[in-house]
């Protein structure tokens, strides 16, 4: 068994935040599920929200913004922490050398986006995630005290006295570890969905382990799906067309090619995401239409191709010019605003479980997060767990005895699982949920909930995934019931 003092799963802007911020006098080890840079914050496109030597902004017109967006259900403590702790982690960044796009005066260029007020987000052209995790990455690994294992599956986690105990699978191989602090940095739960702008390995596998211990899950039914994703119906894995790309004037048009946003919204195309998506929904219902289109052929094509480089030849590739083409988009998954409930310093209610990121809910997204707020959540929070972490207590003489069993002669899941969740959440709980749909999806994901718990399958990356997702859409499925009950008053006798 390797034994570490703390052990990070996931390896994302959060994660890597984590392993910065933790005391070089501690052993830590990373953990990186897939490719290193296979993460949802290497896809984040806008930037990052956050006061910043703005003398026209303030941390409260920050927090205002996060609380209209977020329907004011947003944690007012977190919330205050994510705002004002901003030019913290904002500061930590252009140290560690990220590059934010930069005015001919050499100010920053602070761009707007849907739902804030101000400018304020610092961006990298319309590839800030990428950008940032790259100096993340750098600066972890000049760490002597930091491992880093890439493409490696947690199977499983046991909470023991004094830590953990972590089942991990690599290049065929299982390795025990042990360790005194686990911090989960998982990521979303897009793989749940038929349609994502997510990466491959976002399954929530955090937060079924952490659900699986005990832990306490908060507003998993909580799903942002991003309104502009572009919609070619061929992919699983939607390309993302920036939020930033109506905060710098783009229009969007129905399938009569007619910007209809006004009959919604007065804020037009800059109402925040979910807002936007609803209204697609109810156009498509007007038209009877899924044909929707994103424009910004009215702006000057050289500002177009310098401002948005990766949008513009991603979708050049596919056949679209945006500075001349109407783009066609259509809502899908992107965020989830729930996860692991944990307070100020990231602390689960499992002792010595903190979660950081996508995969935690700390209440400062309330029911919509704020465009770009998330990789400034995943930065202040992730230093702050780190910060709780160094204060606490580690005792030397921690040397758990523990084996996972595995069945080599073990059969493999049956093929389909992955694909029938995504199909019942799909149907059921899509922008706005189906009441009808709900019951009948939630059972049907019971029992292969069930199926994939009690059956004796081999424990490989198909299986772990399939399981996770499995126990996601249950959680997500049977708060909704819980919510569309309360709030119709229809019978909840259907969920045991």
């Amino acid at each position: 068994m390797k034994k570490y003092d703390v052990i990070i799963v996931g390896a994302g802007a959060a994660g890597l935040s984590a392993a910065i911020n933790l005391s070089r006098d501690l052993k830590v080890l990373v953990l990186c599920k897939g490719d290193k840079e296979l993460c949802n914050s290497n896809l984040a496109q806008g930037g990052i929200a956050g006061v910043y030597n703005s003398p026209d902004d303030s941390p409260e017109l920050h927090k205002q913004d996060t609380f209209v967006a977020g329907g004011f259900e947003n944690d007012p403590v977190t919330t205050d922490i994510l705002v004002n702790e901003a030019k913290t982690d904002i500061a930590k960044l252009i140290e560690l050398g990220v590059e934010f796009d930069k005015k001919e005066d050499g100010d920053y260029h602070r761009t707007l986006e849907g739902g804030h007020g101000r400018h304020r987000i610092f961006h990298n052209a319309d590839a800030t995630g990428h950008e940032i995790v790259i100096k993340l990455q750098a600066a972890v690994k000049e760490l002597e005290n930091v491992d880093f294992i890439d493409n490696s599956l947690l199977c499983s986690i046991k909470k023991v006295n004094g830590g953990f105990v972590l089942d991990v699978l690599k290049d065929g191989e299982y390795e025990t570890y042990c360790c005194q602090y686990t911090v989960m940095c998982t990521g979303g739960i897009g793989r749940v969905y038929e349609f994502t702008t997510n990466s491959a390995i976002a399954t929530g596998d955090g937060i079924a382990f952490a659900y699986n211990m005990g832990a306490r899950i908060k507003h998993l039914s909580y799903i942002q799906f991003h309104p502009t994703a572009f919609n070619n119906k061929n992919t699983r894995e939607c390309f993302l067309i920036s939020e930033a790309v109506r905060g710098e004037g783009a229009y969007l048009r129905n399938c009569h090619k007619e910007r209809f946003m006004h009959n919604y919204d007065k804020r037009l195309e800059l109402a925040p995401r979910d807002v936007v998506s609803h209204s697609i929904i109810f156009e498509a219902k007007r038209t009877g239409s899924d044909d929707f289109y994103i424009d910004i052929t009215h702006k000057d094509s050289e500002f177009i191709k310098n401002r948005f480089p990766m949008i513009y030849s991603n979708l050049l590739k596919a056949g679209y010019d945006l500075t001349t083409d109407l783009v066609p988009i259509f809502p899908c998954q992107h965020y989830l605003m729930g996860g692991i409930d944990v307070d100020v310093n990231s602390q689960s209610s499992v002792d010595g479980l903190y979660a950081c990121g996508e995969c935690s809910h700390t209440g400062v997204h309330g029911n919509n997060r704020l465009a770009s707020n998330s990789l400034l959540e995943a930065l202040v929070f992730s230093r702050r767990a780190a910060e709780h972490i160094n204060e606490r207590r580690f005792d030397s003489s921690f040397n758990p005895s523990y084996e996972f069993l595995h069945d080599e002669n073990a059969p493999e899941k049956p093929k389909g699982v992955r694909t029938k969740i995504r199909s019942i959440m799909q149907k059921s709980y899509f922008v706005m949920p189906d009441v009808n749909a709900l019951f009948d999806g939630f059972n049907e994901v019971k029992e292969i909930k069930e199926m994939l718990e009690r059956g004796k399958f081999k424990v490989d990356k198909d299986y772990v995934e399939a399981r996770a997702l499995a126990t996601v859409a249950y959680i997500i499925l049977k708060e909704a019931i819980a919510i569309a009950s309360e709030n119709a008053e229809i019978t909840r006798s259907n969920v045991k």
